[in-house]
């Protein structure tokens, strides 16, 4: 059994937190430097990606979870999470500067145009048949080292690099739990 940590300062953390004990872990929510460092691997849920920042600056955790990822922590980050995560964001200044991307914040549109859609996955073992798009980020370059695992038309919408799972909707939102097992038994 594996602890997984999901970053609980703002987002859909209960979400995340019941995916992970349906696939058999333990899942915490993670507030603070010393919860970080006892968790397997991290969760960096959706929500207001500069909110989350300027939470991550106040309570200062960020230059610890900067340091944990350098050092190897596994984190999926999903929508405001894969923001985080970006070492490129147009009009924006990156935050965790680990995956290497570059994503447009809000790239589909407001909370208004937010929608459902079916992907195409690069790994049988996900398999969702719908994927849900909430004020989404676009990913508008992707590195040679990063592998892109599904895709909306042609436009990567989950990728991995290493250690690190970024996806631009929300898996935690669906009743298939494909995205977060995936997250814990491959990469944790």
């Amino acid at each position: 059994m594996k602890t997984i940590g999901v970053l609980a300062l703002q987002g859909a953390v209960e979400k995340h937190l019941a995916k992970i004990k349906f696939s058999g872990n333990k899942g915490v929510a993670i507030r603070t430097n010393e919860e970080l460092s006892q968790i397997d691997g991290l969760i960096l849920p959706g929500g207001e990606s500069s909110v989350m920042k300027k939470l991550l600056i106040q309570n200062n955790i960020l230059n610890t979870l900067k340091s944990k990822i350098q050092s190897g922590l596994p984190v999926f980050g999903t929508c405001a999470g894969l923001i985080l995560l970006a070492k490129r964001i147009e009009n924006d200044q990156p935050t965790l500067e680990a995956l290497n991307i570059t994503v447009q914040r809000n790239g589909y549109g407001s909370q208004l145009e937010s929608f459902e859609a079916p992907l195409t996955y690069h790994l049988k073992v996900l398999s969702e048949k719908k994927a849900i798009f909430i004020r989404a980020p676009v990913i508008k370059a992707v590195d040679p080292k990063v592998e892109i695992l599904a895709k909306l038309d042609q436009t990567p919408v989950m990728v991995r690099q290493k250690h690190l799972l970024a996806a631009t909707f929300h898996p935690e939102l669906t009743e298939n739990s494909a995205v977060h097992q995936y997250f814990i038994k491959e990469i944790c």
